[in-house]
């Protein structure tokens, strides 16, 4: 599988994620090697649980433009297109 990880940001006082804009909520975004998209959130705060959600391509873009990873964006989109899903 691809790993991507949240891009974050200095807000002067805390790291933020790009992703949810919270500097405790967090996310993972992956690829398996079949093409399917999988979003992991998971949160800092006690007694939270983590989640894994599988999500579109459509979604997996505008997270992966989110978070500044437009220079791999059409390598990215060019393994997935190769793929059967």
């Amino acid at each position: 599988a691809k790993k991507f990880v949240e891009d974050r940001n200095f807000d002067g006082r805390n790291m933020i994620s790009a992703a949810t804009g919270s500097q405790w909520e967090h996310e993972t975004l992956y690829r398996s090697v079949g093409g399917v998209y999988v979003l992991h959130t998971w949160s800092q705060c006690q007694g939270s649980r983590d989640t894994w959600q599988r999500i579109s391509i459509h979604g997996a873009v505008a997270w992966l433009l989110q978070n500044d990873y437009e220079p791999e964006l059409a390598a990215e989109l060019s393994i997935v297109a190769g793929l059967e899903v």
